[in-house]
């Protein structure tokens, strides 16, 4: 269960290109400013039910030196860092934040699709909750691109890093109001994750057309109001932080860098941040 919360967490030419859409594609060549040699960005689905690495991934991850996901995967004390983080700040608990009906609700829920109740869990971000349900929410077993991608560098003997620590991470779900992602957790409960599955379905077929710009108007109206509502703190905060990173480390080595596709889209998305910075990032045909 830990693997699969981990994979889950970790659900995107010139200045001129930022008034336009960006072309489909998942991977891009990150080149020029200066690079010695270009690195590679690629928008990841941390849950889907077939993560096979096409040849040009494959190809790229081969001319490159290092693999840098959201999180270090390869971090033997990741588990048990974010077990340590996964709980609610100030005492707060799942049934301090719903009526004793829909923890009831809640409660019969999570027995039915995690073998936990709500008291064993009662005490993690609801959000981190919703996580752990995610595998349920595909017919299919579920794989991570991460884990693939992971899988690859380990066999060419490379380092996996990550852009941010467990702890930068986890902070996302503290700056979301606990009582919105427990909100959440009851809608999906009291419909059994009918919407939910409908969501991600429509969302894995979009990431299976590549359209990064489809990818992200279709987050922006979610009926998941996390997803909404945030797209600050889940996404803009974090891209700007990971550029002078990504910067500094694929001038120092190439790099291919590998993160979920929603961060790619969109005026203040990764792929418009580099260009204004004066890197020429370009789909991979």
């Amino acid at each position: 269960m830990k693997k699969l919360l981990i994979a889950a967490l970790c659900v995107f030419a010139g200045f001129t290109a930022n008034a336009q859409k960006l072309e489909k594609g998942l991977l891009w060549k990150i080149s020029g400013n200066g690079l010695s040699k270009p690195s590679y960005l690629y928008g990841t689905m941390h849950i889907t039910c077939d993560a096979t690495l096409n040849e040009y991934i494959l190809a790229a991850l081969d001319v490159t030196d290092q693999l840098y996901l959201e999180l270090d995967m390869d971090d033997p004390n990741m588990q048990s860092e974010m077990m340590g983080t996964m709980g609610m700040k100030d005492g707060v608990t799942m049934k301090s934040l719903t009526t004793p009906e829909n923890y009831k609700i809640v409660d019969e829920f999570l027995k039915a699709n995690t073998g936990a109740s709500a008291d064993m869990l009662g005490t993690f971000k609801p959000f981190m909750v919703t996580a752990i349900l995610y595998p349920k929410m595909i017919d299919c077993p579920a794989q991570s691109y991460e884990m693939s991608l992971a899988n690859i560098a380990k066999e060419q003997k490379e380092e996996v890093l990550g852009l941010e620590t467990v702890a930068e991470q986890m902070a996302i779900f503290d700056a979301i109001p606990y009582q919105e992602q427990m909100d959440e957790l009851v809608k999906t409960a009291k419909d059994n994750m009918v919407k939910d599955k409908k969501e991600l379905a429509e969302m894995m077929a979009l990431y299976n057309k590549k359209d990064l710009n489809e990818l992200l108007a279709f987050m922006d109206k979610s009926e998941n109001k996390l997803m909404a509502s945030h797209n600050d703190v889940l996404l803009i905060n974090r891209n700007k932080n990971w550029i002078p990173k990504i910067e500094t480390i694929a001038k120092a080595k190439p790099t291919f860098f590998g993160v979920g596709a929603a961060h790619l889209a969109g005026d203040n998305g990764v792929i418009k941040l580099l260009r204004k910075k004066g890197y020429k990032v370009e789909a991979v045909k």
